[in-house]
């Protein structure tokens, strides 16, 4: 059997475990709102990110939501991009804290156009700065073009166990439509879905250029909550720079 049978063997098995687990699963008590991830890698690339969520609600139960985040990424090969994120937060009743921390790698699959999609996967691991709590987290990324259009699908499920908690296993879908209007500007229409979340938006993104191998990407965006537990109104905002 040669290599590429064989990765579509691992890479089906793969997907449809995850798709079962999904659909399967008792989800957590958690929104899922945040960013979209692309399945492609850039060798020998650093990035510097930036990247925040506000959560406004008129419910009593969540009110508001403040939550940055900054990261450092680097992409030793094609294939393999490590990332080191550290998370903070800041509630309506509490000052702001550096609440976790987080660990990313992501594995280019497929080389772009080789297949009817293009496929990635990503791995995550996070953990309270105070609390024994961690998740790891495994997703399929999903991207297929039609001309100008892209549509992108994040499959997830997640594991979370430590004190005080249930260990239980979650999922997660974050869906996103764009138009490539240029490389400055490209509008797009995000999805998210899991048991406490179901929202829908608007968010454009685009990119800048600033010399050699360098450039800087930004998004932001607003998503609307589409149930009870969803907030009423998500805010999202990334700011990326890429050398």
């Amino acid at each position: 059997m040669d290599t590429h049978a064989f990765s579509k063997i691992i890479l089906l098995r793969f997907v449809t475990g995850l798709f079962s687990g999904f659909a399967a699963s008792v989800l957590a008590d958690a929104n899922n709102i945040d960013k979209v991830y692309h399945p492609y890698v850039q060798q020998d690339e650093i990035e510097i990110e930036y990247r925040l969520i506000r959560q406004d609600d008129n419910k009593d139960a969540l009110d508001s939501l403040f939550k940055p985040r900054l990261g450092v990424a680097y992409s030793p090969t094609d294939r393999l991009k490590l990332e080191f994120y550290i998370i903070g937060e800041d509630t309506h009743n509490e000052s702001f804290t550096i609440n976790a921390f987080e660990w990313e790698t992501k594995i280019q699959l497929t080389e772009q156009g080789e297949y009817w999609a293009d496929w990635g996967l990503l791995f995550e691991l996070d953990k309270k700065r105070n609390d024994e709590l961690w998740e790891f987290a495994s997703s399929v990324l999903i991207e297929k073009e039609w001309g100008r259009w892209v549509g992108t699908a994040n499959v997830s499920l997640a594991y979370e166990w430590g004190n005080d908690i249930n260990n239980e296993l979650e999922g997660a879908l974050a869906m996103q439509g764009r138009y490539r209007f240029s490389r400055f500007l490209e509008p797009a229409i995000e999805f998210y879905s899991g048991q406490d979340t179901l929202g829908i938006g608007p968010v454009l993104l685009g990119q800048l250029r600033l010399g050699q191998m360098k450039k800087l990407r930004w998004e932001m965006g607003v998503i609307v909550g589409l149930d009870d537990k969803t907030p009423d109104r998500t805010f999202r905002a990334l700011l990326e720079f890429e050398f």
